[in-house]
């Protein structure tokens, strides 16, 4: 059974019990080697636990702080505790950043004229903001662009021509982040995904400029996901990589999660399933460090529900329909009906996971319930996919239900 784990994990086990630890003894250990600002950022002891019989299981491998405090413990390099291929270098996080052009929309008009505003400004867009938010949860992109844009062109007047304090205008550069982030998910699901691109990166800058690591993080996160999906899936696997490093270890654990599964998906969609199923590994060893700390509004939807269905469509875009089947109709079973969009998305990949699993007529009838809920949906996603499941489909015409699900739906 050792065989077939990687090096790695068989070494730290090895390590581990040649010193007659327990792993509840290791995870004490670790901890005890963590300086005191790591320290606090350190889930509790039953989590650690956990973490290290996932290392030891071959399931991923750490990654700083625990790859660091492992050389601390047991006294050995890196290198030679971790002795495995090394991945492809990627680009530095600065590196990627400065090959994103630069929307220059930002530029102050001086002297500034305007009104002067202060945090109750501030509180009254980040309510703006996620009204948007919630109102993107049940309406599609072409219904909201028109009002995002208005939304996202009044702050950053705002932001050129008022004047503040120093605090108020970082502030005011978080929000101008925060409605790039919606305006462009918006924009992107309608089918512009230029204009959606130009929009994440003002909104990207506008995060350096706050020094907001958690809004950069997400917003690069949302351009990496566009750029998988509709553009070269290897610039969104280098995008959703520095997704992860501008989010840096210590950031909240819902953004950690969103960042990894980011990468997961981008990894899928160049076909490199190892690497998918690592990024999933860390996306759920994140989220399982949510705790009552104060996360930033706009990640109020990213929970283990999401997560699975993350895993199900990664199985499903790999072609593992017997992982992906069960995950959906698991999730699908509970989903909020009143998310319509996102409720025909996920069926559509579960009508293609049942295709694939030689299932048509269950296909069949999952795909009219997809279509007949999107039929009057804005929204480029759901279009795009259904392309994706006629063609699925399209082997099994011979088949009644299938037959009669074609020749409505093309």
């Amino acid at each position: 059974m050792d065989a077939e784990l990687p090096p790695w994990a068989i070494r730290l086990r090895a390590e581990r019990r040649s010193r007659l630890w327990s792993q509840k003894e290791m995870a004490r250990r670790l901890v005890e080697a963590a300086d005191d600002e790591t320290r606090k950022c350190l889930p509790v002891r039953e989590t650690i636990i956990r973490r290290i019989k996932a290392y030891e299981a071959g399931h991923n491998q750490p990654r700083d702080p625990y790859r660091l405090l492992y050389t601390r413990v047991f006294e050995i390099s890196e290198a030679e505790l971790f002795d495995m291929p090394q991945a492809p270098s990627r680009p530095a996080l600065d590196d990627v950043l400065a090959k994103l052009p630069d929307s220059g929309a930002l530029t102050s008009r001086l002297p500034r004229t305007g009104r002067r505003i202060g945090m109750s400004t501030i509180a009254d867009l980040s309510a703006a903001v996620h009204r948007l938010r919630l109102a993107d949860d049940v309406l599609a992109g072409g219904d909201l662009l028109q009002p995002a844009f208005r939304e996202l062109d009044a702050t950053t007047r705002l932001y050129r021509e008022a004047t503040y304090t120093e605090n108020t205008g970082r502030a005011l550069l978080s929000r101008i982040g925060e409605f790039a982030q919606i305006t462009g998910w918006i924009a992107s699901d309608a089918g512009h995904h230029e204009q959606a691109a130009k929009i994440y990166r003002l909104g990207i800058r506008a995060a350096q400029e706050a020094g907001d690591c958690t809004l950069q993080s997400n917003l690069l996160g949302s351009l990496a996901y566009q750029i998988t999906n509709v553009g070269d899936p290897n610039e969104g696997v280098t995008l959703a990589h520095a997704a992860v490093d501008a989010a840096g270890p210590h950031a909240p654990a819902q953004a950690r999660a969103l960042a990894w599964d980011r990468v997961a998906w981008a990894h899928v969609q160049v076909g490199e399933a190892d690497a998918a199923m690592r990024a999933l590994s860390e996306a759920s060893a994140a989220l399982e460090d949510h705790s009552d700390e104060d996360e930033p509004a706009y990640l109020y939807w990213v929970n283990a529900h999401e997560l699975q269905i993350m895993e199900a469509r990664a199985y499903t875009e790999l072609r593992r329909p017997l992982r992906a089947v069960p995950l959906l109709t698991d999730v699908l079973h509970r989903y909020d009906a009143t998310h319509a969009r996102e409720l025909a998305l996920y069926l559509s990949w579960l009508a293609v996971a049942l295709a694939d699993a030689n299932e048509p007529e269950e296909a069949a009838r999952t795909a009219w319930r997809m279509f007949d809920l999107s039929k009057d949906l804005a929204s480029d996603r759901t279009t795009r996919r259904h392309r994706v499941v006629l063609d699925r489909l399209a082997p099994y015409r011979d088949v009644p239900q299938v037959r009669e699900v074609i020749e409505r739906c093309r």
